[in-house]
C-alpha cells in the first residue's frame, strides 16, 4: 500500500527517505502532511527548542550498539548510556 518516498529537507535540501512504514504509523496517527525536514533538522529544531526552556543535550556513544545521541540528563562517566533503541530493548527483557 506504501512505498518509500524520497523528500528533500526544506532547512538543509538534502535529501531523505520517508519509509513506507513511516507513512503507515503518521496514518494510523491522522497526521494529514508529510514531513517537511530531516531527522537531523527535526532533532536540531527540538534541542533548540529545549535549550530555550532551560533544557541542555548532552550527546553520547551508547554502551551498547556504539550510536550517537542525544539525552536530556548529564551522564555519569562511571556509568553505561544507552541509546533510546537499545534501552526500550532493554526495558522489554525484564
Amino acid at each position: 500500500m506504501y512505498s518509500d518516498k524520497i523528500i528533500k529537507c526544506r532547512d538543509c535540501g538534502e535529501e531523505f527517505v520517508f519509509t513506507a512504514g513511516e507513512q503507515e504509523f503518521y496514518a494510523e496517527r491522522g497526521f494529514d502532511s508529510e514531513p517537511r525536514r530531516c531527522k537531523k533538522c527535526r532533532d536540531r529544531g527540538k534541542n533548540e527548542s529545549r535549550h530555550k526552556r532551560g533544557k541542555i543535550a548532552y550527546e553520547i556513544v551508547c554502551s551498547k550498539c556504539g550510536k550517537v545521541e542525544s539525552v536530556y540528563f548529564e551522564p555519569r562517566h562511571d556509568k553505561a548510556v544507552y541509546c533510546s533503541d537499545c534501552y526500550k530493548e532493554m526495558q522489554g527483557h525484564r
